[in-house]
């Protein structure tokens, strides 16, 4: 079966350390993504809890997860399942310094709706520009990520 993953590419002026704190502690993901009980270990289950939106007819919903790889500063990769089979995927984020910055390779793989798997990179395409925010707001410097690079594709 055909599946599609979502790939972004970011650059962020602020360094490994700093933009790990965002990807990896609760109140830091609470802060640009959702509500969670997070904790950067391998094997912890966690969830994060998605608001509703009534203008957007979106009642909400809980993203359960459980962490695979957590590998200070470096990678973070965790499952994201929705509902029983309704979507059963993985994020991944890897991070690279890049002079005084990071460079931040991100996944979401495993897409085998395509509505899903729209529906979840404009959702990434928000998320990551609040992660861009909180990060420019936490260190005081009002730069914000380079454009993302969008290389998305489907996979056999």
């Amino acid at each position: 079966m055909t599946t599609q993953t979502i790939r972004r590419e970011l650059r962020f002026p602020q360094s490994p350390a700093v933009v790990w704190r965002a990807l990896a502690t609760r109140e830091a993901l609470a802060d640009w993504m959702y509500p969670n009980d997070f904790e950067p270990r391998v094997g912890h289950r966690f969830t994060f809890r998605v608001p509703p939106d009534p203008r957007a007819r979106f009642e909400g919903l809980v993203v359960h997860c459980e962490v695979l790889r957590c590998v200070p500063p470096a990678e973070l990769e965790f499952t994201w399942v929705v509902g029983e089979g309704f979507l059963d995927t993985r994020v991944r984020y890897r991070l690279e310094a890049d002079g005084e910055g990071t460079r931040v390779f991100f996944e979401h793989s495993g897409f085998k709706e395509e509505q899903a798997f729209h529906g979840a990179g404009f959702g990434w395409n928000m998320m990551h520009g609040k992660l861009a925010k909180a990060l420019g707001k936490a260190s005081g410097d009002a730069a914000l990520a380079s454009p993302t690079r969008d290389t998305s594709a489907p996979e056999g």
